[in-house]
């Protein structure tokens, strides 16, 4: 599954800030944390966890890009709890969901994440704060879904549309896709998978994840 250099950096912002989206709370937004992040809406959420994590990085860039361990560490601590992976991943593997066996589903989930922050994790060593811009809320903060919109600047000055959704789940709002220009990230490797499935079976796809993964992780 081949992306070009611009879709792998904003899959890797987005991957930078989906693991902000996880609102504490069924009923209510939460007051700042012992973090410092502000939860009061999605969007001071999303903008507060993204300050941090993009803070660390810039701070300490020399390191993450020599280690990925650290930065695979990093990413994982704040996209995979707050994602809602078993929905994406569910969305994602569309009609072949439906056929797939829990352990289909459960190996699929883990190699499909596990690969994407090995894939995208990288490219966060590359972004800026100041590229970011995170936009108001206005959405029901009742509702059962939600929309955060952000601005990217690219390295040409351009802004580019950055769109991530949320639903509310018994443990809180958690975020399961993101539209880049308009286009789903899920929609997008559905249509990936869809095609590889097809033609090669699930389990095929699986162990390749697998495999890939396995391959990329340090050793010792």
């Amino acid at each position: 599954m081949k992306r070009t250099n611009s879709r792998r950096a904003l899959l890797a912002l987005a991957a930078t800030v989906l693991g902000a989206l996880l609102v504490q709370g069924s009923s209510a937004w939460a007051a700042n944390d012992e973090n410092g992040v502000d939860a009061s809406t999605p969007s001071t959420l999303v903008d507060t966890v993204a300050r941090t994590i993009l803070t660390e990085i810039d701070a300490h860039r020399a390191d993450y890009r020599k280690d990925s361990v650290k930065l695979d560490k990093l990413v994982s601590r704040v996209l995979l709890p707050h994602f809602d992976t078993d929905y994406a991943a569910m969305l994602v593997l569309g009609k072949h969901w439906s056929t797939a066996t829990p352990e289909q589903r459960k190996r699929f989930t883990d190699g499909f994440y596990h690969s994407l922050l090995h894939n995208y994790g990288t490219e966060l060593v590359e972004f800026s704060l100041d590229r970011l811009q995170v936009l108001p809320y206005r959405g029901d903060a009742a509702a059962t879904s939600a929309s955060v919109h952000t601005l990217v600047r690219r390295s040409s000055g351009a802004q580019v549309n950055v769109n991530y959704s949320l639903r509310r789940t018994e443990q809180g709002w958690k975020a399961y896709d993101v539209t880049i220009e308009g286009i789903s990230y899920v929609k997008s490797f559905r249509d990936d998978f869809g095609a590889e499935i097809d033609q090669k079976g699930l389990d095929a796809v699986i162990d390749r994840l697998e495999k890939d993964f396995s391959l990329a992780a340090p050793k010792g």
